[in-house]
């Protein structure tokens, strides 16, 4: 039995280690330059601390089978020196100063300008996002997902709105904090076209392992028509439903904590909803943007998402609960 459930567990480490090679949030499948050197740097770490092992392990093989009455040769003081001091403090400084030449480069004096600014506020536990025009204005407000254009290098303005988080997009940056009353830039060049996925990576409370983001690579045409999209207010809703929708959404009082541009709706305590129906997720991450979803998320947010702070609101039902997520999935 011990054997057999050996050999299973041999079978199935190698699939789980490629797994992690690959995938929208793996440090190992870089989409752009700074996360390709980081992961060659994991690579050469991983191979160094398992050439380390091996070698500890022949050493330590050695010594226990030298004769008892024979000197130790692992126990002198010259070879302690050198393989206890000596060696990790040259191996771990080449290495991090190699580290830092290849991992550095983002916010050098030679980067390129950047093509536009975003500002993002972490929140428990959702990622309020912010685009931002020349002046430093905000040009639009959306949540959870960033959008850029490929090859150009954009700033993220980083802080927090309440205890701190760590904003982290594994396949094109390393981490950075996200500190209340401070802002930290963090500089992101995509190189390839493709959808990647953000974690915080900073324990925020209760539910922390559920606030993630998605971040978009996109040609610069289809990133243009976007942002052109992302800046218009909501769209007139064209059909009985989507009217009734939001109506309700009016009357309910839901505009006192959220915005949709173009209605008189225009709280800031959560998410600003113009778009989102074209968003891809809701909840940070949580659910894909569909009516079903968006509906039970009405109803009862705290089910799906514990400790979240919206309230629930079951007074929503039948058709008003149907028209009111319909006409929510509509604004793209």
């Amino acid at each position: 039995m011990r054997r057999h459930t050996f050999t299973r567990f041999a079978e199935a480490l190698p699939a789980a280690v490629l797994a992690a090679c690959s995938g929208p949030q793996s440090p190992l499948d870089a989409g752009s330059d700074e996360a390709a050197g980081i992961a060659i740097l994991s690579w050469v770490m991983f191979a160094a601390a398992g050439l380390i092992l091996v070698a500890v392990l022949a050493l330590a093989a050695a010594a226990a089978r030298a004769p008892a009455e024979q000197p130790r040769w692992a126990t002198r003081e010259g070879w302690v020196v050198a393989a206890g001091l000596v060696f990790p403090i040259v191996m771990l400084s080449a290495l991090l100063a190699w580290g830092l030449s290849i991992t550095g480069g983002g916010g050098g004096a030679s980067s390129p300008p950047a093509a536009f600014r975003i500002a993002v506020a972490g929140e428990q536990w959702w990622w309020r996002v912010t685009y931002l025009g020349p002046d430093g204005s905000a040009l639009f407000s959306t949540a959870n997902e960033l959008r850029l254009p490929i090859g150009q290098r954009v700033e993220v303005d980083l802080t927090s709105a309440d205890v701190i988080h760590s904003f982290w997009v594994p396949g094109l940056a390393g981490k950075l904090d996200m500190i209340p009353g401070h802002v930290n830039t963090l500089p992101l060049v995509a190189g390839r076209a493709g959808t990647w996925r953000g974690q915080c990576a900073e324990y925020c409370g209760g539910a922390h392992a559920l606030m993630a983001f998605t971040v978009t690579a996109l040609p610069a045409p289809d990133f243009e028509r976007w942002m052109a999209a992302q800046a218009a207010p909501a769209a007139e809703p064209d059909n009985a439903e989507g009217r009734r929708g939001r109506a309700l959404f009016l009357a309910s009082g839901c505009g006192a904590c959220h915005a949709v541009r173009g209605t008189p709706a225009s709280g800031t305590i959560g998410p600003d909803l113009t778009h989102v129906g074209g968003r891809p997720t809701i909840g940070a991450g949580l659910l894909p943007t569909q009516r079903g979803t968006l509906a039970a998320w009405i109803v009862d947010p705290g089910h799906l998402k514990p400790e979240v702070r919206m309230p629930p609101f079951p007074v929503f039902r039948g058709e008003d609960l149907r028209a009111l997520a319909a006409w929510l999935e509509s604004l793209r």
